[in-house]
């Protein structure tokens, strides 16, 4: 135990109680002691008596360090070196957020033996899952949707391997610098989601962009490459899949090709909800040539919801699922859209398995300046 305390904590040699049996050192003093106990009490010194006189004689002389040099006095000593270890630590000890003096936001659960009962399921259960979905996918909904002119939803698009490398990537850009935070407003207001932001900041209270936050002065991660790959694949089948659906052949609807340099990524927990807005933040350029907005799903099903105006009850709404690509642009550039509810416990077992994915959805949209 470190720190002191009450009376019941560990004694030192200071406060121990003077032990009637310990032993006198040999030599002359021995000697005069034993002497002094057989006359009793000398009339030159009246304040010693038969009982204390050894002792009080012996603590004159001898050394402070002698006392503990006894069985009994060396074993408190190794009793004050010891430290809780990290087993000591409770479970729910680890702070979840990014307010002044918290830890970074940790978008994935480190389980140990201590703090997880739940057993790991074998590859083959795993496998088996995988295996289900495909085929659940296959005869529910057709991979591709048209929602609305220059709005598509590709479902289950990121692979399995893809979507646990997304949420690693992010899970360690997360927790460094110009990682998640709580965006808020003047006001007080805060989102309830976790943002962090690759290539540029993005500023809610200026609706502005940047290359620092404002708050930390720290620099926006750089987007991964293989994020920009998976965005491009997706355009290029999302175009794909319009000209296949064009009827008559020379009335094609296309997706203009986006390079994008800026991505917001959002972790929206079970309680977690976005209100109804536009993405118009961007330049001018980009917005008049309808440059999409690219938007990966990962974790907890999202209700979400898109219309021509700022009501939701007029808006349309659609789930978003772990690994569908939802791509806006051209026509619906600038739509209304927002997240009215995540449904919880939606996730793959699969994927919380291997990317250890705290409850709630992970959110990357795209975008260029």
């Amino acid at each position: 135990m470190v720190g002191g305390g009450g009376g019941h904590g560990v004694r030192t040699p200071a406060n121990f109680p003077p032990r009637q049996k310990a032993r006198l050192p040999r030599g002359p003093v021995h000697e005069k002691s034993l002497e002094q106990q057989k006359k009793g009490p000398s009339s030159s010194s009246p304040s010693v008596s038969s009982n204390k006189s050894p002792l009080q004689l012996a603590a004159a002389i001898v050394q402070p360090q002698k006392p503990l040099e006894s069985p009994q006095h060396m074993v408190t000593p190794v009793r004050l070196q010891e430290s809780p270890g990290p087993r000591t630590i409770p479970c729910s000890s680890g702070s979840v957020g990014s307010g002044s003096g918290a830890a970074p936001f940790d978008i994935c659960i480190k389980r140990d033996d201590k703090c997880s009962i739940k057993l790991s399921r074998s590859l083959l259960e795993i496998n088996r899952e995988k295996r289900r979905e495909r085929e659940q996918l296959s005869k529910e909904a057709a991979p591709l949707q048209y929602l609305r002119p220059g709005m598509v939803l590709l479902k289950k698009f990121l692979k399995h391997d893809d979507q646990v490398d997304i949420i690693r990537r992010c899970q360690k850009l997360g927790i460094g610098s110009g990682g998640f935070y709580t965006p808020g407003y003047r006001d007080g207001g805060k989102l309830s989601l976790q943002m962090m932001c690759l290539g540029k900041n993005w500023d809610p209270n200026s609706r502005s962009y940047g290359d620092t936050r404002p708050f930390d002065g720290a620099q926006p991660p750089s987007i991964p490459e293989v994020f920009s790959k998976i965005v491009k694949d997706a355009i290029q089948a999302s175009n794909e899949f319009l000209r296949q659906k064009a009827r008559p052949a020379n009335d094609v609807e296309e997706l203009p090709p986006l390079s994008p340099d800026i991505c917001l990524v959002n972790f929206y927990t079970s309680s977690g909800k976005l209100g109804l807005h536009q993405d118009k933040d961007e330049t001018k350029p980009s917005l008049h040539k309808g440059l999409p907005v690219v938007s990966f799903s990962l974790g907890d099903t999202a209700e979400f919801l898109y219309g021509d105006v700022n009501d939701v009850d007029k808006a349309s709404k659609v789930d978003l699922e772990s690994g569908d690509v939802l791509i806006f642009g051209g026509k619906s550039r600038l739509i209304f859209h927002g997240v009215s509810r995540i449904k919880p416990k939606t996730a793959p077992n699969w994927l919380t398995d291997e990317a250890k994915l705290r409850p709630g959805r992970l959110n990357l949209t795209f975008r260029q300046h």
